[in-house]
């Protein structure tokens, strides 16, 4: 049985995959850890959690050591817009502290598991239809910071063996946790505000594409890509992976099918835009398919359509 560590428990995927990880392979298989331990979360209170602070190697290396750790999901990241507004910063956790996850794997025969993202590509790239293998010019720290991280994981295996595997995550979509500082943040909150007050005010410009996933659909991609024959996989760092492309106004025309008064106006935040627009609208993932047989489940319809029965419940609304 796997005993895999968890970085970033806390964050907009942790907080879920920790709970989906603990029903997969056993609550005491599965060590969650944060920089904090907020007392009313099910990630710190209903399983093993361990204080740590991904800027210190030495705490990961206790956590793997006193847990026997074979596995590490490394989470622990700044996002797009925070990392604009904090470059260095940005560079220092989301770099810093993969290359010392990837020490750590190297000493103790650790397989790691670390996100990327669109945000590799760049003005250069492909805009529709993203090719697995495609020119990497980032725009953004952020995306600096997650092609390094696949140079590095890709560099690992290479030169030392260590079981790297990785997925480049579109924006994700997620009813339990909201996002923390993403430009696709926009797709998440018009849920929210659809209910809460029957209309929204994007800061993503009207006809501005962008490749989107529902959470369940990420949560899925991390444990298969993991479980992946090794044999089977020619990419590594990292699999395209990809569930639908939209626009803002799709999002409301959907949600109008539910909620027909709604109604969204658009108030555009330059930075975010300026990231959107550089980014791919939709990714080629056939590499994912046929190396380990990646298939989402959902598209834009049957998200929102599940979007909002799963927050009528959480925020109490008819």
């Amino acid at each position: 049985m796997k005993k895999i560590l968890i970085t970033g428990a806390l964050g907009q995927i942790g907080s879920e995959l920790t709970i989906y990880m603990r029903e997969a392979y056993g609550i005491n298989n599965v060590i969650a850890s944060g920089r904090r331990a907020p007392k009313d979360s099910k990630v710190v209170e209903d399983g093993i959690f361990e204080l740590i602070n991904t800027d210190d190697a030495n705490q990961i290396v206790n956590a793997v050591r006193k847990y026997k750790v074979d596995t590490i999901i490394h989470l622990a990241a700044i996002l797009s817009a925070i990392g604009e507004a904090n470059p260095i910063k940005a560079w220092e956790v989301n770099v810093g502290s993969l290359l010392s996850v990837l020490e750590i794997a190297k000493a103790y025969d650790c397989s790691v598991f670390t996100p990327s993202s669109i945000a590799v590509f760049g003005d250069y790239a492909k805009k529709f239809k993203t090719p697995q293998d495609e020119v990497q010019k980032p725009a953004t720290m952020y995306g600096i910071t997650k092609s390094s991280g696949e140079l590095l994981c890709d560099y690992y295996f290479k030169k030392f063996g260590v079981d790297t595997r990785g997925v480049r995550f579109p924006g994700l979509i997620s009813y339990e946790t909201l996002p923390g500082g993403g430009t696709t943040d926009y797709a998440v909150h018009i849920y929210y505000e659809a209910l809460k007050n029957k209309k929204y005010t994007s800061f993503i410009k009207e006809g501005t594409y962008m490749d989107m996933m529902y959470m369940p659909d990420a949560l899925n991609a991390i444990v298969e890509v993991m479980e992946a024959d090794p044999g089977k996989l020619i990419h590594r760092n990292a699999f395209n992976v990809t569930s639908m492309s939209f626009a803002p106004e799709h999002v409301a025309e959907e949600i109008k099918k539910h909620i027909p008064e709604f109604e969204i106006t658009y108030d555009i935040d330059p930075v975010k835009q300026a990231i959107a627009e550089s980014w791919p609208d939709f990714l080629d993932d056939t590499a994912a398919r046929k190396e380990w047989g990646w298939s989402p489940k959902y598209d834009l319809e049957s998200m929102t359509k599940d979007m909002l029965a799963k927050l009528k419940e959480k925020l109490n609304t008819i």
